[in-house]
Parts: structure tokens; sequence; C-alpha cells
């Protein structure tokens, strides 16, 4: 087993710089790397930040933040990475963005480096192949936000070896998660539940049986959800939904997860979510109004 002190975090965006997080409070080493120094630059600003509202909650003390940001230092080229003991990939959700970061970055492996992605769908076994080290291999699914939610999904590809899937869960619970074993299917386990059920709800709303808050009200007061799917599904992205649904579509041939139409418009514009401003909400006021 690998004795992991270095973690190199490719994609500075939500859930990399949640993953730094959460690694460099842990006692990590960590080194932070993006496409470009503004994107590491501005990953390292939301550590910051989320660090500071710990502070603020009383979760944590002044002088562990800042112990955990001098962990964390910038890394603009994979070759820095390459030499950290875990090198974890948290791109966005795109197969093919996914497997071209692990051939760039495997020249500048070290020899015992392992290598995990935090793909919330995506074939480890497939991502596994791209690389010279399938057994050396593992999925670390985060949750998103990641400092606050407390599970992490360890996915073994086919040639992952035993000893990297324990170091793996090792690894994680040194974080304070909780791991659960999900097998290589498509989407895992929590999404697998997940996201179909947000899909189901854009049914509900294409097809005209309620309005975004009568189906958010509805599932937050009917089923004591602590956010309505359309919120959650705003929250998560719309892009990255749809990336979800479809995977579930092509890998199991099922009807039952076709992403629905409205889904597909709602990307296609532009409307993502909370991120990009609006989707079946409208967050540029000053507070959420549905779109629908």
């Amino acid at each position: 087993m690998v004795d992991i002190k270095r973690v190199g975090v490719i994609g500075a965006g939500q859930m990399g710089s949640g993953i730094a997080h959460v690694c460099a409070l842990a006692g990590y080493e960590v080194l932070l790397n993006d496409l470009t120094r503004e994107k590491i630059d501005a990953g390292l600003a939301t550590v910051e930040h989320n660090l500071a509202r710990q502070v603020h909650r009383g979760v944590i003390d002044q002088a562990a933040m800042d112990a955990a940001l001098g962990r964390i230092k910038p890394a603009e080229d994979l070759d820095r990475v390459g030499k950290t003991d875990l090198a974890i990939e948290a791109a966005t959700e795109d197969e093919d963005v996914k497997k071209a970061i692990f051939k760039a970055l495997q020249p500048h492996l070290a020899a015992g480096t392992l290598l995990a992605s935090n793909t919330s769908s995506i074939s480890i076994t497939r991502l596994a192949s791209t690389t010279d080290r399938p057994e050396r291999f593992i999925g670390l699914h985060f949750m998103n936000p990641v400092p606050l939610m407390k599970l992490v999904e360890v996915i073994r590809g086919i040639a992952t070896d035993v000893g990297t899937y324990e170091t793996a869960v090792k690894f994680a619970r040194s974080l304070g998660k909780t791991t659960t074993n999900a097998e290589d299917f498509p989407a895992f386990i929590v999404n697998r539940v997940l996201v179909p059920m947000i899909n189901e709800a854009i049914y509900t709303l294409y097809e005209g049986v309620g309005t975004v808050e009568a189906i958010d009200t509805a599932m937050k007061l009917g089923a004591n959800h602590p956010m309505g799917p359309l919120e959650l599904g705003d929250f998560i992205g719309l892009d990255t939904v749809l990336s979800i649904m479809n995977v579930l579509y092509d890998g199991l041939a099922d009807s039952k997860y076709r992403p629905c139409p409205l889904l597909v418009k709602y990307v296609e514009a532009g409307w993502l979510g909370k991120k990009s401003g609006r989707g079946f909400y409208d967050y540029r006021g000053e507070h959420p109004v549905p779109t629908r």
C-alpha cells in the first residue's frame, strides 16, 4: 500500500477546490492544477472563502485554516502533479476531456503514483484503460459540496488491484468521510438513483403536472427532501444532469433513462442552473424566481 502524503488535484472548479480543501485540512500537501493560472487562483480563493466560513461557524479554528492554506500550492504544469502520491482528476463530466487529461499526465507520472477520477457516472474501467497503470486506478466520487458531504463512493475498475482499493478507502476515511463501495456500472449508486429522479421531476414539469414551485414544494414537504429536485438540478448543473442521463441511457439501453426534452432545451439555451445564472430558477435577482 502506498503511503499518501502529497495529493495532486486536476481541476480547480467546484469539485476540485472542494477536494483540495478537505485534503489540506486533513494534513496532506496539495498541488492544485487547471488549464490557466486564473482558474487555479479562483479555486484557491474558493478554498479560502469556504475555510473562513468554517471558522465563522466554529467548525475549525483560525490556526487550522492557516495551516490548510499553507499546504495548498498552485501547479500550472502537469509534471509536478505527476510526482505526487495520488493524482485525482476532477474535471468536467466529459469522458473525452477526462481521457485527454490522463493521457497528458502519463509521461510525468512517478512509478508509484496512484490515479483517481472524481467522475460521477463514467466507467472507471474505460478511463483506466487509457493509462499505463489500470491496476493503480480507482474511482473516488466525492459528493458536492465536498467539505460538507460525508460520503465518498469508491469504485474499482475491472483491473484495479486490492492494494489500490484499500489505499483509496484508507485515504478517503482519513478525510473524515464515510466510504461505500460501488460497482463499475453507469452512474454508480448515488447518481443511478438521484439523477433519474431529477429527470422525472423535469418530465413532470414538461408534461404540465405541476409548476417548478409546486414540484419542489411537493418533494420538500411531501417526501422531506431538504431541496426540491429542480432546485437540486440547478445546484448540480443541468449540463451535468444531462451528461449523467446520457451515460445511463447509452450504457443501459433502457428507455426509462431517456433525458427529458425540456432538460435538453435548457442545456442548449445555456441555462445550466445556478452557475450560469438561470436554470429552472432565475438567480440574477435578490431571490431565485422560477423560470416556468
